[in-house]
């Protein structure tokens, strides 16, 4: 049967794409529904190309696993955020840090604060994931209390987020692009400075813009009074209750994994809530299974702390297997490849090839449903590329993570933009316009490649090496 196989024509690989496009707008948009059934059938389609290729059904079974293998450290980070939001509200934890941020936060600061303090511990923890489901969660809170629209709260989350996420040196993407592009890690984070300044800029300004708007309205000071009554009634409110987050945070800083470093938050909310709210054994345990009902009579608070829990993830987790099947039979039968690689034949300057790969990135995050087969198949395919026009490869590291990173938490079946809008409780499609951080990266990586500023020329001493 291998010798027989056949090498997928264009036609062929677009196939499962046209699909995948068809089936996820009749499905989303006409019937409003979920994403998972169009992937599943996509996944189907593919396996019936591969067939017609001479793929055997264990070839395609092993990609299949393959895909979902290179996520099943985020479905697992994923299902212990569900039980660490259980019971960090059962403990009292996300109460205490809605009720202070209520207290400290206005509506007129609140986008901008929302995302530098998302920036800043993104940027200590190396972690978007880590950041949503400890402050994150906690901000969204505070900004529903303050009446921000919750699109709006998601978007200054996800780009604070994903600033650190792309930035920090013990992220696992910023570490992941310039490994696949061939340079170091400190060449590729200062190259990164150039684009995500102005991009940061951008979006930090309209965050502030924006909050004008809420700075000038009378804000309803009755229904957070009513809040933090409500709080302060039904939980336990002290600062030591923030003692959690911030060791999550302090353990993520010092290179814990993420996984043990989430259960053992998962761990301290368990004991917060037997010994300061006096939870009892079995409510606890419900709390991080089923995750926490609020029964305060209160509306509002009620909606806001009725949620977490394992169970609340599994959805998610089947979006992303789901998608991971499908994006696993691609890159097994070397469909996404050839996809790939016919780009690359309208390539005649470096800004076409630049741009090539932004959409490269965005696409892969689309087809293929997870952040890291967007770094690595473009990197992989524009390596060549990119060292023949004798760019340095901190270009190509920098644009991999410019669309390949920071497009991921925008696609709702992607595994970042799944966990994101589980964790958050905001639909990717929601937050998308809002998310100006991640929006405005990749048009100013553009730009750089259509002027040529700070696209970098490979010199004698790297031409060496």
């Amino acid at each position: 049967m291998t010798e027989e196989r056949k090498e997928a024509s264009i036609l062929m690989a677009l196939i499962p794409v046209i699909f995948l496009i068809g089936a996820l707008f009749v499905s989303i948009v006409l019937l409003k529904q979920q994403a998972h059934i169009p992937l599943i059938l996509a996944a189907a389609v593919a396996a019936i190309v591969a067939y017609f290729l001479k793929y055997t059904w264990n070839e395609i079974q092993e990609g299949i696993i393959q895909g979902i293998n290179m996520a099943m450290a985020a479905i697992l980070i994923l299902m212990v955020v569900g039980t660490m939001i259980g019971t960090w509200i059962s403990g009292g934890i996300v109460p205490s840090m809605i009720y202070y941020g209520l207290k400290l936060l206005s509506p007129g600061i609140f986008l901008a604060a929302t995302m530098i303090i998302c920036s800043v511990v993104s940027l200590g923890t190396g972690s978007s994931w880590s950041t949503a489901g400890t402050v994150g969660v906690a901000l969204v809170g505070v900004g529903q209390g303050l009446g921000i629209p919750p699109a709006m709260i998601g978007g200054a989350i996800i780009s604070g987020a994903y600033f650190g996420d792309k930035m920090s040196p013990l992220s696992d993407t910023t570490n992941l692009a310039p490994a696949v592009a061939g340079t170091d890690l400190f060449s590729h984070i200062r190259h990164m400075v150039y684009t995500v300044t102005p991009g940061y800029i951008i979006a930090l300004g309209l965050f502030i813009f924006l909050g004008l708007r809420f700075a000038g309205e009378q804000l309803s000071s009755q229904n957070i009074d009513i809040m933090l009554a409500t709080m302060k009634a039904n939980f336990f409110i002290h600062p030591i209750l923030l003692l959690p987050p911030l060791l999550v945070i302090v353990m993520v800083v010092r290179k814990v994994p993420p996984l043990p470093a989430l259960l053992g938050g998962t761990i301290l909310g368990a004991l917060f809530a037997g010994f300061a709210q006096h939870q009892n054994l079995a409510k606890i345990i419900e709390s991080a299974f089923s995750g926490y009902v609020s029964n305060s009579g209160v509306p509002m608070v009620d909606e806001l702390l009725t949620r977490g829990g394992l169970m609340s993830m599994m959805e998610t987790v089947a979006l992303i297997i789901s998608a991971l099947s499908f994006g696993g039979i691609m890159e097994r039968t070397g469909m996404l490849s050839v996809l790939a690689g016919a780009l690359l034949k309208r390539v005649k300057r470096t800004g076409s090839l630049i741009a090539t790969t932004i959409f490269s990135c965005i696409a892969m995050n689309a087809i293929a449903a997870d952040q890291f087969i967007a770094i690595v198949v473009p990197g992989r395919m524009y390596k060549n590329a990119f060292d023949a026009r004798g760019l340095h490869p901190k270009n190509l590291s920098r644009v991999l993570e410019d669309s390949g990173t920071l497009s991921s938490p925008l696609i709702p079946w992607n595994s970042c933009g799944a966990f994101m809008s589980a964790t958050l409780g905001i639909s990717a499609f929601t937050y998308l316009p809002y998310a100006f951080l991640n929006l405005a990266v990749p048009i100013v990586s553009l730009i750089y490649g259509y002027t040529g500023f700070t696209i970098e020329k490979i010199n004698k001493e790297t031409s060496a090496e």
